[in-house]
């Protein structure tokens, strides 16, 4: 089975989110922890909590990808605001145990300045911190376009991160495809030799989730502008040997495109068109 949906706003709970699923069909979905832009969480309603338990067996939503808001910097330059990511990522994590088992997924950050070294060990530092034995949610560090100073842009900043991690078992990464390619990854045309080269430097087991998105720009942009699928300069049928492709197949795939309900919903049927289910 195809697992597939969007982003979804949590605006009105975790039962809405679940309704909103339903709609589109959908058998997974992400959501922000908070504003995307910062700002104080909102309680969590444990009955709420339920009740989207329920609609979730139902609809037979295989997986949740919490994201962090993206005004998280676990390396910037200012200790204020590293403190501040930290907090944000500590609470979202014992939060995300109301729904156990899922993933948070987070942009590893932009050194300003600092250089990929620092950046690296200060993300490092940050998850070592927050990241415990108990937990049940894994923490996925995005693949970014590399554009500015951003950390992430390349497979090997993303190894140098996890190498510094003492509890490796509660990570993964997420790969976005429109990121990856703004990056200069080409999976139109090399997809193999990407995922070669992927579980080479990383290792494919710690590949846990997809966003799956066009791009606006050509490959090796740098610049991390979303298209809608089949729309944009990756195009569709790069998006459907994506999903198709046996290393990938079985992961959660996440639209970030730029729609809304009803575009993320034929995006989600377009794409289970083309998926060849496995006898």
């Amino acid at each position: 089975m195809l697992k597939i949906g969007s982003h979804i706003s949590s605006a009105k709970g975790f039962e809405a989110m679940g309704k909103t699923a339903v709609r589109l069909n959908a058998t997974a979905f992400a959501f922000f922890t908070r504003n995307p832009r910062g700002g104080k969480a909102k309680a969590i309603d444990e009955e709420d909590v339920k009740r989207f338990q329920k609609i979730r067996e139902q609809q037979r939503i295989e997986a949740v990808v919490a994201h962090a808001p993206y005004t998280m910097n676990a390396c910037a330059a200012r200790s204020d605001l590293r403190e501040f990511a930290e907090n944000i990522m500590r609470d979202d994590l014992q939060r995300m145990e109301y729904l156990p088992g899922n993933f948070y997924n987070f942009h590893p950050g932009s050194h300003v300045g600092q250089g990929i070294e620092e950046g690296v060990c200060l993300i490092a530092e940050c998850l070592n911190r927050v990241l415990t034995g108990e937990q049940s949610t894994t923490v996925l560090l995005e693949t970014m376009a590399g554009k500015g100073s951003e950390v992430g842009g390349r497979f090997e900043e993303l190894r140098m991160i996890l190498d510094r991690i003492e509890r490796k078992d509660k990570m993964g990464i997420c790969l976005d495809t429109c990121h990856v390619w703004d990056a200069g990854y080409d999976i139109a045309g090399h997809l193999d030799e990407v995922l070669e080269e992927f579980d080479r430097v990383i290792g494919l087991p710690f590949l846990r989730a997809v966003h799956l998105n066009d791009s606006m720009n050509p490959q090796g942009a740098h610049k991390d502008r979303h298209a809608v699928i089949g729309k944009g300069t990756i195009g569709l049928e790069a998006m459907v040997n994506i999903i198709n492709h046996p290393l990938l197949r079985d992961l959660p795939f996440i639209l970030e495109t730029p729609n809304d309900e009803d575009g993320w919903a034929a995006e989600i049927a377009l794409l289970r068109s083309y998926y060849r289910e496995v006898i």
